[in-house]
């Protein structure tokens, strides 16, 4: 399916994420922050950027920011447990897919990446 790039910084949710992205039948890359996923950026190894907004160091908005330079077709999706963090977020990154609150149903995160691909792909053709 697809390689998704995972920045997320809580060590209970990041494997825990990758695994149901990766039973959903994508390839995960994941990386406890922002800073770290950086060298993969621009490569185009991967067709999809999820981030948590708030971690330590480079935060999510950050990194997706550097993400659309490099790749400005680049689909991202947000998590956050702090609302008022993703209206930020919402407003200052351009091609933001969606953002979801936690706690949320990785069902929603499994179709959210389903749709963010889908409009990739539509704006392509």
């Amino acid at each position: 399916m697809a390689r998704i790039l995972l920045a997320e910084d809580d060590e209970h949710l990041r494997p825990f994420l990758a695994r149901s992205l990766e039973n959903a039948g994508h390839e995960v890359i994941a990386f406890s922050d922002g800073e770290d996923a950086l060298p993969v950026l621009g490569t185009g190894q991967v067709d999809l950027l999820i981030s948590d907004i708030v971690m330590p160091g480079m935060n999510g908005i950050e990194l997706a920011r550097i993400a659309k330079e490099k790749e400005p077709d680049l689909p991202v999706i947000f998590i956050t447990g702090f609302s008022a963090v993703a209206m930020e977020a919402l407003e200052t990154v351009n091609g933001v897919s969606k953002v979801l609150s936690k706690p949320f149903h990785l069902n929603s995160l499994v179709e959210a990446v389903k749709n963010a691909l889908l409009d990739k792909t539509a704006s392509k053709g």
